[in-house]
């Protein structure tokens, strides 16, 4: 599992491949259709945080964590700069404790970073850090390959993580989505029970 000084590293060195440089196509499409509307939402794992100052610019509320510093300094000088704001943490995803639950979680691409014996104890915290009837956007990475990040995030090992004694996963609200780096993602709305 890669430490905060290593993707801290990625960022100064430009590694950072799953960088779009813009908002991803993905979020568009649940503000397009009205699914998702201004509220109270975390984006884990945020990036240089590109969704983070589309949702802002839209009067969300919004968090956004990130386990590397770069980016971070980066959001917030992009967020003073559009005269936006929104609430930057730099920490481990898993190591934080929320306070106040979220109406939304917007999930890109934080689980494909980790490594699957995390991804029970992320499920876990995002289950947790969601109100009841609380929304997941979820965009599951789909590289086909061993190894990672980012991981392969197979979607019966998906529904099987996210199971539906504790989530309900919407059946009229998927979509995927090509990445830069030629993978794609597959997007799920998925409710909280």
């Amino acid at each position: 599992m890669q430490s905060c000084s290593e993707w801290d590293g990625r960022y100064k060195q430009g590694q950072t491949g799953w960088d779009r440089g813009e908002a991803s196509p993905n979020l568009n499409y649940w503000l397009e259709r009205e699914f998702l509307k201004p509220c109270r939402i975390l984006i884990p794992g945020c990036g240089n945080g590109y969704e983070v100052l589309e949702l802002a610019e839209k009067g969300f509320d919004v968090v956004a964590i990130d386990i590397a510093p770069t980016p971070i300094e980066n959001l917030g000088k992009a967020l003073q700069a559009r005269q936006s704001s929104a609430e930057l943490i730099q920490t481990d995803l898993l190591d934080w404790e929320c306070g106040e639950p979220f109406d939304a979680i917007y999930e890109q691409t934080s689980l494909c970073a980790l490594h699957p014996d995390k991804w029970q104890m992320y499920e876990e915290c995002l289950y947790d850090w969601l109100k009841p009837k609380g929304k997941l956007f979820a965009q599951f990475m789909q590289t086909g390959n061993e190894g990672g990040p980012p991981f392969h995030c197979e979607i019966s090992d998906m529904t099987d993580l996210f199971a539906a004694g504790r989530w309900l996963w919407s059946d009229q609200h998927q979509t995927q989505v090509v990445h830069t780096v030629g993978l794609y993602e597959k997007v799920f709305l998925l409710e909280k029970i």
